[in-house]
């Protein structure tokens, strides 16, 4: 079943609009990025330099302490792409896209990205991890700043995203997948995208490219792991629309962490406890961000 998906996988990349992508980040052996979008990306910004691949010590962003491990990160990504990870042993049905953090700056390829595939995959479940572009919104490289504050929505991030489950639903029948039990997993700002892709997405942000496009972009199910910019110093993110189809979510939040202020740290909006946070929330008082 594994190799049938990877298979499958590396022919939708040949005969649709998935197109092999070489340069830059690469996966392990025996896995295939492609590229989300036919064509140049919407709401395309411009970029630095080349994607480029860093592999250092801690965490780059760090504002509080954090663990002293060897973390994988890539920027300057202008052709988003998605890599499937096929699930080992039974296929349940489920798959997860991945939402890798970086303050939209940066990607953390590894810990927050392909090492959750290996776990997903090792209890039966398809992995989609989405290299989404960046630096982009809310973050501007030019003036190395929040220029419209943290709070801003992602757009070229976003529409990466809401692209990704678009067409995981699309294949869904080719990849073996239930395309009602499609679910989004990010941190710190993959944490923000999760919740961004978990409210918005009755907005159409770009215009469809093809039949993938007219799938529902919808999470089934959400997991916000120490997610970032929910709750503003004057309430809920305005960018956030929280309500009664807002999916099932799964969050962890730490007390410590000093990447928002105190307000935002637990992410306890009383809406999005009421309205997602339906299965299980957890608080960690001792631990900061990256968590691990």
């Amino acid at each position: 079943m594994r190799s049938a998906i990877t298979i499958l996988f590396c022919a939708m990349c040949v005969v649709t609009g998935l197109h092999a992508k070489t340069s830059g980040w690469q996966p392990a052996d025996g896995h295939t990025q492609a590229s989300i979008w036919p064509g140049v990306p919407p709401d395309q910004p411009g970029f630095p330099g080349p994607e480029t691949v860093k592999v250092g010590k801690g965490d780059p962003l760090a504002t509080d302490s954090s663990p002293s491990w060897t973390i994988t990160t890539v920027t300057n990504v202008a052709k988003p792409t998605m890599t499937v990870y096929a699930p080992k042993g039974a296929n349940t049905g489920t798959a997860v896209v991945v939402f890798p953090g970086g303050g939209f700056q940066i990607l953390a390829m590894d810990l927050e990205g392909t090492e959750v595939c290996h776990w997903l995959t090792s209890v039966g479940v398809t992995c989609i991890l989405l290299k989404y572009r960046v630096p982009g919104a809310p973050y501007n490289w030019q003036c190395k700043c929040y220029i419209h504050g943290t709070f801003a929505v992602s757009l070229p991030a976003l529409e990466d995203a809401q692209r990704t489950i678009r067409l995981v639903r699309f294949h869904a029948t080719q990849w073996h997948i239930d395309p009602h039990k499609i679910g989004v997993i990010g941190f710190s700002a993959g944490g923000y995208l999760v919740a961004e892709t978990s409210t918005d997405f009755k907005q159409t942000l770009y215009k469809p490219v093809d039949a993938a496009d007219r799938e529902s972009d919808r999470p089934d199910f959400a997991m916000a792991i120490y997610p970032g910019h929910i709750q503003t110093p004057n309430g809920l993110n305005k960018n956030l629309h929280f309500d009664s189809e807002t999916p099932p979510t799964f969050i962890v939040q730490s007390e410590m962490t000093t990447m928002d202020p105190r307000g935002n740290r637990w992410a306890t909006t009383p809406r999005w406890r009421k309205r997602a946070c339906r299965r299980k929330c957890i608080y960690t008082p001792g631990a900061g961000t990256r968590l691990g």
